[in-house]
């Protein structure tokens, strides 16, 4: 998936270059803290199937000791002996239902692992461009304000001339000076978003941004495809990882639960072992000259059986362990069917929320052109009297308001066709690319 990105972070000459949403993304795969936890999870995860298998593969172990004894008789040394021992055992499960579920429960908890893992390589596409969008939505506003502010100080100086040559009335340049704080005190706070948001995107790739590239024009604003929302459900009931993910681990918990219900069940195992022993007997002959007589005996052994065993009654655990495990069981179906309830919802939610922005962007367009116009026959009228002071700054407002609303909208779009392809799980990577070539 990497590959599929473009390279990061561009230097010239030493000071950083405007930086595109795939240069963010990139770095994030490499320095985003929940998408690294989110890998480390993944391998974890993949030991699960490991250790299942093991209950059904063969285990041998080996074993050795050695030994020194003496022996005193009237405080005389009498004898004295050393022993070496070592012994080999193998096992091999011939039939045991209760591992056998163990490793299908391991094999769903391992498909789940890599789920969640898909999920939040999904996420990422969401979280890198709604931390990038908010960026520039918050720059955006603060262009707007600063521009709003500008055009609202040239009227209040403009209504302070007309005051003082007798043109207007105090009222005016009340009237102005009121608007020109409010729009100051707007300014102020955008400039604090500003920075809230840029935080959120440096926290994001663990360095500071100074530059990223705007949206242009030519972003397509297009319904959604497939048009049908019940086919956005069916795709989201099937390729939703958080679905898949809350799946497998109901079959995990059904595989626990038959296991534990096989506890009641025959077990057979094959076994094989082989030891040696060595033991080295020193005799004293006689006390008065002493002798030292060595005895070694060696001893080998091996055997073959096949091991049967099942439990009675061992106080009711096995039982209170069977009743346990089907209660998670039930206790998944339910939080499966509420995950997936959940994923529908959102699907259907998103799809009608690219399918309103989509009238809303064209909405806001056309708002943009009427709030010019408005604005031209506003200042016209002020300049010949007809109309006056509060009129030309709400048309301002106006005009201001709609550009803002058009560029939210269209962040809007970008980010609601995000989330419900993240709802029906078939964002790629690619999306990102796609986005990056409406930027500038």
């Amino acid at each position: 998936m990497k590959n599929l990105i473009l390279t990061s972070l561009l230097v010239v000459s030493g000071i950083a270059s405007s930086e595109n949403i795939i240069d963010i993304y990139n770095e994030a795969l490499e320095n985003d803290p929940t998408y690294r936890a989110a890998e480390f999870s993944l391998l974890s995860g993949k030991e699960f199937v490991v250790q299942g298998r093991a209950g059904l593969m063969p285990s041998v172990s080996i074993s050795g000791s050695t030994n020194w004894n003496e022996s005193y008789q009237d405080g005389n040394l009498s004898n004295e002996y050393n022993s070496f021992s070592s012994s080999a055992r193998l096992t091999q499960p011939l039939i045991r239902l209760d591992s056998w579920f163990q490793y299908k429960r391991s094999q769903a908890l391992t498909d789940a692992a890599e789920a969640d893992f898909g999920y939040e390589q999904q996420n990422l596409v969401v979280r890198t461009a709604e931390l990038y969008f908010g960026v520039l939505r918050t720059i955006d506003n603060l262009n707007a304000s600063k521009s709003e502010e500008k055009a609202i100080k040239k009227q209040l100086d403009q209504a302070k001339q007309r005051y003082e040559v007798g043109l207007s009335a105090i009222t005016g340049v009340q009237e102005a000076q009121l608007a020109y704080d409010l729009s100051l005190a707007a300014r102020i706070r955008t400039e604090g978003a500003v920075f809230s948001a840029r935080e959120a995107l440096n926290a994001l790739i663990g360095r500071e941004v100074y530059s990223i590239d705007p949206l242009g024009d030519s972003l397509p604003i297009v319904n959604p495809s497939p048009s049908s929302k019940q086919d956005w459900v069916n795709l989201a009931i099937k390729s939703n990882y958080r679905l898949k993910a809350a799946k497998l681990r109901r079959d995990a918990s059904k595989n626990s639960a038959r296991g534990a219900a096989s506890d009641h069940l025959p077990k057979l195992d094959i076994v094989g072992s082989a030891s040696k022993s060595e033991t080295n007997q020193y005799y004293i002959d006689d006390f008065d000259a002493p002798v030292l007589i060595s005895v070694p005996q060696e001893t080998e052994r091996r055997s073959y059986s096949i091991q049967f065993s099942m439990p009675i009654f061992q106080g009711g655990s096995v039982n209170s362990r069977r009743k346990q495990a089907y209660a998670n069981y039930d206790k998944s179906i339910e939080d499966t069917l509420f995950i997936e309830r959940s994923v529908i919802q959102q699907v259907r939610s998103e799809y009608s929320n690219v399918l309103s922005l989509v009238a809303s962007v064209n909405a806001q367009e056309q708002a943009v052109v009427s709030a010019t116009s408005a604005l031209e026959a506003t200042k016209v009228g002020y300049e010949v009297g007809t109309r006056n002071i509060v009129d030309l700054l709400q048309s301002e407002k106006n005009l201001y308001s709609a550009e803002r609303n058009l560029a939210n909208a269209k962040y809007d779009y970008i980010l609601s066709n995000l989330r419900l392809g993240l709802a029906a799980g078939n964002l790629e990577p690619e999306n990102i690319a796609d986005i990056n070539n409406f930027l500038n």
